[in-house]
């Protein structure tokens, strides 16, 4: 039995941090949500923990915003409409 293909891909690594983010090869609609990897992070444990919280911030909020997008209205008027407006929620900050 095979696993059933996204439609939908989010890349969230950090490409400025010299990361590299996974290809996927599958048809789906692609966007880039960039956000540091806190596991990266150095200093104090305070120091730490904020950047964790800040990564975490930043995710629910996008998530929250692609939860709230009429797919089903956007989808009618072409991929190339979802795809735009996931990328907006990409550069959205909490």
């Amino acid at each position: 039995m095979t696993s059933p293909s996204p439609h939908v891909v989010i890349t969230v690594c950090a490409s400025a941090a010299g990361e590299t983010c996974p290809a996927y090869l599958g048809p789906a609609i692609r966007a880039h949500w960039g956000v540091e990897d806190p596991a990266k992070a150095t200093g104090s444990e305070a120091e730490i923990e904020a950047a964790f919280d800040t990564a975490y911030r930043i995710l629910r909020h996008r998530i929250e915003a692609m939860c709230q997008l009429p797919v089903a209205e956007l989808m009618e008027k072409g991929p190339a409409q979802l795809r735009a407006e996931l990328s907006r929620i990409g550069s959205l900050e909490p």
